[in-house]
């Protein structure tokens, strides 16, 4: 049966196999290669399900990659000498030598004594000197995925090696890579696992400025120039300065204090007052509404619904989620019921940047 390998955060696996076993056909899970990365395998194989996925996004499976061919790993440093050799005989005929491309690799066994740099290179080398394609690793329209890792005996047993390896070395010890080719946009995200990293600025008020960075980048928002946002729970004021990175005028209310680096900036307007509080003083209309509040997502859903009055017409939203260890798939599906008495839901994503949480893209009913 065709696999693949999909990756979520730990805390949500349940949420994330479901969405599997029910979008795939009889998908099943096959082993957990590292927390929250798991091998899986179905009817429709990748493909199938990835396809199914680009019309509905999957909210907690972050990322997902083919399994092409699985070759026994010897933990020396010849696999990385071997594995460029079989990416250059199984991958340079069908990779797409006028599209850019990269490699991403995971190295999910740490006693493997080599490294993803140490692989990314070897094989793009070997990729771009027999095809002529060109190397793009921060937009690349397609991607060699690279899954190194260590299966238990019974997770072996329904592997199927592709192509026959020379040696069993591997099939001993359960160490294996796992290669597959594939269109960027085909695998939930451009980055491996679904990591997306930033780099950490000077001036940064709070880690929470990532997940906002992140779901711009997720949901495809671009926002209007010199736009007028609303922040709501705005302290200390990270989304508040992400926002004024984007050329925004920022209304952040929270009865706390921001952080004194916004003082300054006469684009700020702090309304030191509750939401509630704010809503009942005749506010604006805006381009967009956040809400990063710690509330239950019940009733921030109602608090989000009480604000899309003042949101223009071409309006957008961004909320999270903040989601408690049980009963967390009653209380999404709960939340999302209120947001549609006036809202359309966008999208919805649990980020690499999220913790226990989702982020939820909206947009005004018309």
């Amino acid at each position: 049966m065709p696999q693949l390998i999909l990756t979520c955060d730990p805390d949500f696996n349940d949420l994330a196999l479901d969405e599997f076993r029910r979008d795939s056909v009889y998908g099943v899970p096959v082993a957990e290669l590292a927390p929250g990365v798991w091998l899986a395998e179905c009817d429709d194989g990748f493909w199938g399900l990835a396809e199914s996925w680009q019309a509905k996004p999957p909210i907690f499976v972050r990322h997902i990659c083919p399994v092409d061919a699985v070759w026994p790993l010897t933990a020396t440093q010849d696999d990385v000498s071997v594995l460029a050799t079989l990416a250059e005989s199984d991958f340079a005929a069908v990779l797409e030598a006028g599209l850019s491309y990269s490699v991403q690799t995971r190295v999910l066994d740490k006693t493997l004594p080599y490294r993803p740099f140490d692989l990314n290179i070897a094989l793009s080398g070997t990729l771009t000197e027999a095809t002529g394609a060109v190397v793009d690793v921060r937009e690349p329209e397609q991607v060699l995925s690279v899954v190194c890792a260590r299966l238990d005996e019974g997770a072996l047993l329904r592997i199927a090696f592709h192509p026959s390896p020379t040696t069993n070395s591997g099939q001993q010890t359960g160490q294996l890579a796992f290669l597959g080719l594939s269109p960027t946009y085909l695998n939930l995200s451009d980055w491996a696992g679904g990591v997306r990293r930033f780099a950490r600025e000077e001036g940064q008020i709070s880690r929470a400025e990532f997940k906002l960075l992140e779901a711009l980048e997720v949901f495809r928002i671009d926002l209007p120039p010199r736009g007028v946002a609303l922040d709501l729970g705005a302290a200390p004021g990270g989304w508040t300065r992400v926002l004024r990175q984007k050329e925004q005028f920022v209304t952040a209310v929270d009865p706390a204090e921001l952080d004194p680096r916004l003082a300054d900036d006469n684009a700020v307007r702090h309304k030191g007052m509750t939401a509630e509080e704010y809503l009942a003083d005749e506010p604006d209309e805006f381009d967009l509404i956040v809400n990063d509040m710690r509330m239950d997502a019940r009733d921030s859903a109602r608090l989000m619904v009480s604000y899309a009055g003042q949101l223009y017409r071409h309006g957008l939203a961004l909320m999270t989620f903040k989601l408690p260890g049980t009963d967390r798939k009653r209380i999404i599906e709960h939340a999302f019921g209120i947001l549609g008495q006036r809202y359309e839901v966008l999208g919805a994503r649990q980020l690499f940047h999220n913790r226990s949480e989702i982020t939820v893209a909206l947009t005004g009913k018309r």
